[in-house]
């Protein structure tokens, strides 16, 4: 058995939560929880195209990225955002791709103050 080293498994979780939000459903329901934690049938009344078999496939893509927790309350199923994969792949992906751009806005805008 090959063991596979924690780059590999980082790796690994970065494609889980890169193909869970290509969905367009699903980036929905992450915008839905970013305001605040509901229900599964709550967020089936958002996504009234899908029927609730559906919304929960998307829910459980969305918890094998670890982008969305669940808890069980009663008879209801509370799910909630976790920001952390999202930070990941920020501080991984886009301010290092974003702080070339950022230094020539500056520039641009340091230029035109001094005219």
């Amino acid at each position: 058995m090959v063991k596979r080293n924690i780059k590999d498994r980082k790796n690994d979780r970065d494609d889980l939560v890169f193909k869970a939000m290509a969905g367009s459903d699903r980036r929905k329901i992450l915008d839905l929880l970013h305001k605040s934690p509901m229900t599964t049938g709550a967020i089936c009344k958002h996504l009234d195209w899908l029927d609730r078999c559906t919304v929960m496939q998307h829910l459980q893509v969305l918890e094998n990225a670890r982008l969305v927790i669940s808890r069980k309350k009663s008879r209801c199923r509370w799910n909630y955002l976790d920001v952390g994969p999202i930070q990941r792949i920020h501080e991984r992906w886009i301010s290092d791709y974003a702080r070339p751009a950022a230094k020539i806005l500056s520039r641009i805008q340091a230029d035109l103050e001094s005219l």
